[in-house]
Formats: structure tokens, C-alpha cells, sequence
């Protein structure tokens, strides 16, 4: 019999409005509403998206040593992040492959503790894996390593227009949260939220994490508010393009357990100067240059390149298509593959094979948009 779909606290919502739901890492979630991805899509890069994300998950670290344990788990040096900074890093196995990619905020403890505890956002498909690994690695560590997705509620606000569309709605100034970091505050006058300033489409905005029992108020609320800014519900269709066009990582598509951030581009992510678990197996793979390397791609024949088609050159398979689809921002079809290191430099001819039918692509340069973080 086939296990049940989990729902968030959204799904009659959801229904009700149009929403066209698909199984997701275990969950009932929305792929697109009625105006279609393309229409959201533009919405985001343009106004404002508001995201139900809540499959995704949460755990926290707290204790005497929860610092040193989080700098053990994760690649990034955490001992360089203020309070309520908030950063990107991943979880990798001894061998350097990727457990998950996170992000890590350092929070200091509303419990009234003297030591900061650290808040990690988990991928949903991941989150028990997650948990498990994390709680695995913590023996001989003083900490509590805790499961609080359940209670936990994960929305996202995307777009130029988000900040200031929030800061109506707070006592805090959130145009001056710096990138990459939190506040806390509270919304529709009771609703204690941590907005984290940061995101999965390229765009500003925030990430909003609060009590699962307000998530309608909050939701109906944002919207509400957003209406005449132009601000949409968005489904997972369009938060996968618009993550594309960045070229921001997917669990199971650019990282995975046998592809180290080494080989994805995500050295960024990695502190070399501290210990932590794969680092060994990291330097050797940075030390010795990867056999192969994330590169991007456009087609140059019609054709839509998909998770999982081969790349071939000269008649040989060569390497494997992890993302591929019609970026809506500069209507071109692209992809994200792993090729061999000789075959990354841009300008390069490809040969995509779709559906037993060669199409030519060509190596261009990532990212396809560029965030507006780096503008």
C-alpha cells in the first residue's frame, strides 16, 4: 500500500484557490496555480512570490558545545558568523559526498542560556536522513541535536518588492537587514517570526519561520497585504526555474552523496582552515582537480534537455544532464551537467541525447541570472 502524502497547514488552501497538487518528497504540495508557472515566474523576478515551503525542515543544536559540534557537521567555519547570521554550507560524509546542503543560522538562545544555539534549515527529502546523521555525529559532544520541523512553520517572500511589502507588516526596518543574516520580530501583532534574509530564486526577500498554528493568518495575511503590489502565490514548478536560472543546487540533481561540493562548484561552502567531517577527502579532491565539474549548458538544436539524459562527444557518453529546462527570464533552453574537466571550458559542443535523438548544446557560462546579491 502506498504511504499517505503529508500536507502542510495550507493544503485546503491550496485547493481552493486553484492549485494543481503532485507528490513531492513525501508531501501533497502545489506545482502551479491557475495563471501557470510562467505568469508566477515572471511575478517573483518582477514583484513579489510567496511560497508555502513547509515540507522543508528544521533542527536546532543547543549546548556547551554546540559551536564546535556545528563546526565539526558542516563545512563552513561557523565560528566567523555573528549572531543571527545566517549562512549556506553543507553536511558531507567521510568520502566528501554530500549529506545535504543547509542553512545554518547562529541564534542566540531565546531559552535565556549564555551560549548561542544554531537554527539549520534541512531539505525535505533529507530531513530524517538529516536528523539521524546529525544526532549520529553529536556522541561525545555536549549538545541536544532536536527535531523541530513539526512545529515549525517555512514560508518564503521573494522578490524585489518583498522586503518593503514585510516591513509594513513589522516594527523592525527589514530593507536594513543585511544580506545573509536574521531578525526577530513579530507579525500581525502576535505572530513571533525569524525572518531570514535569504532565499532559492536569485531574487531579495526573505524566508519566515514561526509557529505552525499561525500559518493561515500568516499566509492570507502576506498576501493580503502584497495584493495591489502585484504578489502571488507560487508553486514548485516556478520555484524550480527560478532557482535554475541562478543556478542554485538541487538534492538529487546538482549534489548528491557520490558528487562532492569540490565537483558542484560549492567551495565557496568549504573552510579548509577548520576540521570538520570529509575535509581530508574534500583537500585531496581540490588538491588533485576533480575528473569532472558542474558546467552549464544552452541548446543549440530544439529540443528540451531533462534530469538524467546523457552527453555525449565524438559518439561517446561523457557526462549526465542534472537540470534542464525553458528559463523563462531570457527564454532560452539550458541545463546544468557534470562533464569531464576537458570538456568544461565554455564554448564547447555538446551532443545531448534526447529521447535516443542527438541535439546539439553548447558550454556557456553560469550563472544564467545573476542574483541580487551580486549585483
Amino acid at each position: 500500500m502506498a504511504k499517505a502524502l503529508k500536507r502542510t497547514n495550507l493544503h485546503d488552501w491550496h485547493i481552493e484557490h486553484g492549485g494543481r497538487m503532485v507528490p513531492f518528497a513525501g508531501w501533497d504540495m502545489p506545482v502551479q496555480y491557475p495563471t501557470g508557472p510562467i505568469e508566477e515566474h515572471r511575478a517573483t523576478r518582477e514583484a513579489a512570490g510567496l511560497f508555502d515551503i513547509d515540507h522543508m525542515g528544521q533542527m536546532v543544536v543547543r549546548g556547551p558545545d554546540a559551536e564546535a559540534f556545528v563546526n565539526w557537521l558542516v563545512t563552513y567555519d561557523v565560528r566567523q558568523m555573528a549572531l543571527f547570521d545566517a549562512h549556506y554550507s553543507l553536511m558531507c560524509y567521510p568520502d566528501g559526498g554530500i549529506v545535504d546542503d543547509v542553512f545554518v543560522y547562529k541564534l542566540p538562545d531565546s531559552d535565556g542560556g549564555e551560549q548561542p544555539y544554531f537554527f539549520i534549515a534541512i531539505n525535505a527529502d533529507n530531513r530524517k536522513k538529516d536528523v539521524i546523521w546529525a544526532q549520529a555525529q553529536a556522541v561525545g559532544f555536549d549538545v541536544t541535536v532536536a527535531d523541530i520541523s513539526d512545529e515549525t512553520y517555512m514560508l518564503a517572500f521573494q522578490g524585489p518588492k518583498a522586503p518593503e511589502i514585510l516591513e509594513r507588516l513589522t516594527q523592525v526596518n527589514l530593507r536594513d537587514v543585511p544580506r545573509f543574516t536574521a531578525v526577530s520580530d513579530t507579525i500581525f501583532d502576535d505572530v513571533q517570526v525569524l525572518f531570514g534574509r535569504t532565499g532559492y530564486t536569485g531574487e531579495d526577500g526573505f524566508e519566515l519561520y514561526f509557529p505552525a498554528e499561525h500559518a493561515l493568518k500568516v499566509w492570507e495575511g502576506i498576501l493580503a497585504e502584497g495584493e495591489a503590489d502585484g504578489v502571488k502565490a507560487i508553486g514548485l514548478a516556478a520555484r524550480d526555474s527560478l532557482r535554475f536560472e541562478p543556478c542554485m543546487p538541487l538534492y538529487g540533481h546538482e549534489i548528491a552523496a557520490d558528487i562532492s561540493p569540490i565537483e558542484a562548484r560549492l567551495s565557496f561552502a568549504v573552510g579548509f582552515g577548520k576540521k570538520f567531517i570529509g575535509r581530508d577527502a574534500l583537500l585531496k579532491i581540490k588538491l588533485e582537480r576533480s575528473s569532472r565539474v558542474l558546467v552549464g549548458f544552452e541548446m543549440i538544436d530544439r529540443g528540451v534537455p531533462r534530469h538524467g539524459y546523457s552527453i555525449a562527444q565524438n559518439g561517446e557518453e561523457v557526462g549526465f544532464v542534472t537540470t534542464g529546462m525553458f528559463a523563462p527570464t531570457s527564454k532560452r533552453y539550458l541545463g546544468m551537467a557534470y562533464l569531464p574537466r576537458a570538456l568544461a571550458k565554455i564554448g564547447t559542443e555538446i551532443d545531448i541525447i534526447v529521447r535516443d535523438k542527438v541535439r546539439k548544446a553548447v558550454v556557456v557560462k553560469r550563472p544564467f541570472y545573476i542574483p541580487a546579491y551580486r549585483r
